[in-house]
């Protein structure tokens, strides 16, 4: 493969974004500044997932525009130093790919070093042993591996990484606070995950977490004294080093006609003479601001002189320190072990659905579903607050069984992960649990309780479309079972009853969950409705209160 398109090009950014996201709360370990602007795998990761956002909103697979798109989108969503550096490093990108159609090693290079540029050239004071190291680097290796004709694209991407790689193990011997610390530099490895994203998905192979190798050095980290250094010691320092105490960041729209780049630049100085870490990134349409200051009134005001402000964020990074330093001392003195033999975590959407499942004696419910999936820690999080020694998670979404695969490698106590793709799934799994089998016996009773279940959503068509035989417009009431349209209408119950009378055949039971936006008299009318259809039809409807979707039924 010597070159690669848009599309690819995008697959790539979506494989860096999961990569991220996987690997962020492990990112977010790393920081040896415990404060809101040190969230450094939270910051990254919510960067570029907004800018995928952004190109998929542009809705095109020409590299050049995807490029700008995720550039744009970077800006908008950039958070905290390593954010916004990010950000710059991506704006790189985007100017080195303008008018390229495909993407060579060598127009790969040429973007890692325009990004080096913009990003070193944004921030005031640079500072070696960080991101803005390892990207210099990594790409200085990056010319060099591009050198030649018919430049095989995977190789070359690999040879980067490993450049990379090794570059960041070293930037503990740079910043004495990280070797204090024990750990690289949690924005450079933010950085390699993401082109460990990009191989991943060009080779086909597992995005995976990051290995403990890959983010502590080998040697001993110890104190002046001779002894290892602890998580307090590196808390204490910390707090002493913190100068300026408020972490401000915001955004500069509608810019006054009279404001010029130069006045842009002069904003920048006056910040440099009133706290550090500052980063003015942007143009006469939008600048993005960060800045450590003791006096973020000041820094509003200047900035009020060249336009408006929105998105404005202040942060008093000591106070956060306290509460972290209190929060790890709270850890220690509480860490229990699990109080129970069994406990269920499910996975759902609606306040409705939420409380059917903790009727069924689930321990633990995590919102989310369709549109919003949760990451690998949130469902790691509810499975260590589950308090079971046998923790059985219901994802009840395709999208989120491999994220609940994944937090089951992490935690601590016996995940059993039943592979519900759907909430009617996920509650005939529930209803199968029995506190009297053992932990085996209850995951093959669980998984093998909704083999016969039939599952319809209905919801709304967001484009045009056809499919299955269904002519579809944007707007139209569309009912899918088992990923295809079953019945299609611009009428919510006339579509749910032609969705029931496709599904119900030999069926004994239809249950309809309602979502919001539907009238408990408007679900009762359609229950009513198949029943004097099918009076031999057990019918049901509940109140589930999920987003997106009017009725889920499942039918069995």
């Amino acid at each position: 493969m010597n070159s690669i398109n848009g599309t690819t090009f995008k697959e790539m950014l979506a494989g860096g974004v999961k990569a991220l996201e996987l690997n962020r709360a492990l990112i977010d370990e790393l920081n040896v500044f415990p404060v809101p602007d040190g969230d450094t795998g939270t910051n990254m990761s919510l960067t570029i997932s907004t800018a995928m956002r952004e190109v998929g909103l542009a809705d095109t697979n020409e590299l050049d525009k995807i490029a700008l798109a995720f550039s744009k989108g970077a800006l908008k969503g950039a958070r905290g130093n390593s954010g916004v550096i990010l950000s710059q490093i991506f704006k790189g990108f985007a100017v080195a790919l303008d008018n390229k159609t495909e993407l060579t090693a060598k127009d790969f290079a040429e973007a890692m070093k325009k990004g080096t540029e913009i990003a070193y050239g944004a921030v005031t004071k640079p500072k070696e042993g960080t991101i803005l190291t390892v990207i210099r680097v990594a790409s200085e290796n990056a010319v060099k591996f591009a050198k030649g004709r018919n430049v095989d694209f995977v190789k070359f991407l690999s040879q980067v990484i490993e450049a990379g790689e090794q570059i960041l193990a070293k930037t503990p011997e740079m910043l004495p606070v990280l070797a204090k610390a024990g750990v690289v530099d949690a924005g450079g490895r933010g950085l390699m995950t993401i082109f460990e994203g990009f191989y991943a998905v060009l080779t086909g192979e597992e995005i995976k977490m990051i290995k403990d190798d890959a983010v502590r050095p080998a040697a001993l980290i110890v104190n002046a004294n001779g002894t290892e250094a602890t998580e307090e010691d590196i808390l204490v320092n910390d707090y002493d080093n913190i100068t300026f105490q408020y972490c401000t960041e915001f955004f500069i729209t509608h810019l006054n006609s009279t404001t010029t780049l130069s006045n842009i630049d002069k904003f920048r100085d006056y910040l440099m003479t009133i706290g550090d870490c500052v980063l003015v990134i942007g143009d006469l349409e939008l600048v993005k601001t960060h800045v450590h200051t003791n006096h973020p009134d000041q820094a509003l005001k200047a900035a009020l002189k060249l336009g408006e402000l929105d998105g404005v964020k202040i942060e008093n990074m000591v106070e956060q320190n306290r509460k972290i330093k209190g929060e790890n001392d709270s850890k220690k003195k509480t860490k229990r072990e699990p109080e129970k033999d069994f406990a269920m975590v499910s996975i759902c959407a609606g306040d409705g659905l939420s409380a059917i499942f903790k009727d069924l004696m689930v321990d633990v419910v995590v919102e989310g579903g369709q549109t919003m999936n949760p990451s690998v820690y949130d469902i790691l999080g509810a499975i260590n607050s589950a308090g079971g020694k046998n923790v059985y998670v219901l994802p009840n979404n395709p999208n989120i069984i491999f994220a609940a695969e994944q937090a089951k490698e992490l935690a601590d106590v016996n995940v059993f992960v039943i592979p519900t793709t759907c909430t009617p799934e996920g509650i005939s799994a529930a209803l199968a649990f029995s506190p009297d089998c053992t932990a085996e016996e209850n995951y093959e009773n669980m998984k093998a309780s909704f083999g016969g279940i039939k599952t319809v959503e209905v919801t709304h068509a967001v484009r045009n479309t056809r499919m299955n035989g269904f002519s579809v417009k944007e707007g139209d009431i569309i009912a899918i079972s088992n990923k295809k349209i079953i019945a299609k209408s611009t009428s919510i119950t006339e579509a749910t009853l032609n969705s029931v009378r496709k599904i119900c055949t030999d069926c004994d039971m239809v249950t309809l969950y309602y979502g919001e936006g539907v009238a408990e008299n408007e679900a009762m009318h359609v229950a009513e409705v198949i029943e004097a259809e099918y009076p031999d039809l057990e019918v049901a409807a509940y109140y589930g209160g999920q987003p997106h979707y009017y009725y889920i039924l499942s039918a069995e």
